[in-house]
């Protein structure tokens, strides 16, 4: 059995009206949670992809990886800022405050941030970047070079198309009552979004910091190709994070929640 999108828009109401109204320590611990998953879903993703010569191929794999990290988002119980961004729809119908939701949405942004930055420190620390030969630490600091290279506009649209997707992810989600249904409709919006090279705020939390980390490794540096003295912290909040981020809240609050709420939920004037 399938919810329909009019069901999941009227099942989403209380659920995140719950995400408001839930206690500020349990959504940061449930966003570092959160962090984790992505950060690991994108630490075997990277792993995958690194040695297969033909790009499109390597794209392809690590895409096929990266849905496990919503998948134990989704599965393990957690909160994604980005899937968050549906609480709009809660919002709209009144159930929920726009205060509450920003600060679900600040915590969570926080608690992802301090999980995925402490995946990225980790593996650093734990020399997990020295596999091949060190070419994943070279992978990482030319991902992260990329990311922070970006023009403000570049990266607020890949943003926005990005969270379309995992809003859409989300939402097909809930279409199904079993844990396999829900994985298989999560699969393809999150394989397509990382095929597609979109921005997600998220990932980038840790894929700007590892790359960062891996710099202090001279190791590491020497494998890098691209031109690291674009890799700075304040590129990464400013290139990337900042509008990646504001991209995102438009994709999957706007294009996603405002759009199904309206489709579903707004009461037809007569």
């Amino acid at each position: 059995m399938m919810n329909s999108p009019a069901e999941i828009a009227k099942n989403y109401v209380p659920i995140g009206k719950g995400k408001t109204t839930m206690k500020a320590s349990k959504l940061f611990i449930l966003g570092i949670l959160a962090g984790m998953f992505i950060a690991i879903a994108g630490v075997g993703a990277s792993t995958a992809s690194v040695s297969i010569a033909s790009a499109s191929v390597a794209k392809l794999v690590g895409a096929c990886v990266f849905p496990a990290g919503l998948t134990l988002v989704i599965l393990a119980g957690s909160e994604l800022f980005t899937g968050n961004c549906l609480i709009i729809i809660s919002v709209l119908e009144k159930e929920a405050s726009i205060v509450g939701m920003l600060r679900n949405w600040v915590i969570v942004y926080i608690g992802n941030f301090v999980g995925s930055i402490f995946v990225a420190w980790s593996m650093t620390a734990c020399h997990q970047l020295s596999l091949f030969d060190s070419a994943l630490a070279g992978a990482t600091i030319n991902t992260a070079v990329a990311k922070c290279s970006l023009t403000f506009g570049d990266a607020f649209l890949k943003g926005l198309f990005c969270n379309f997707l995992v809003c859409l992810a989300v939402w097909l989600g809930f279409s199904s009552k079993t844990a396999a249904g829900k994985i298989a409709a999560l699969f393809y919006p999150i394989m397509v979004f990382v095929l597609s090279g979109f921005e997600h705020s998220v990932a980038n939390m840790f894929y700007g910091p590892a790359g960062l980390f891996a710099m202090g490794n001279a190791d590491y540096l020497a494998k890098a190709t691209a031109d690291t003295s674009k890799l700075t912290w304040g590129a990464f909040f400013g290139k990337n994070l900042i509008p990646v981020t504001l991209g995102n809240i438009v994709g999957g609050a706007i294009f996603v929640g405002c759009v199904y709420w309206f489709i579903y939920l707004k009461k037809d004037e007569k």
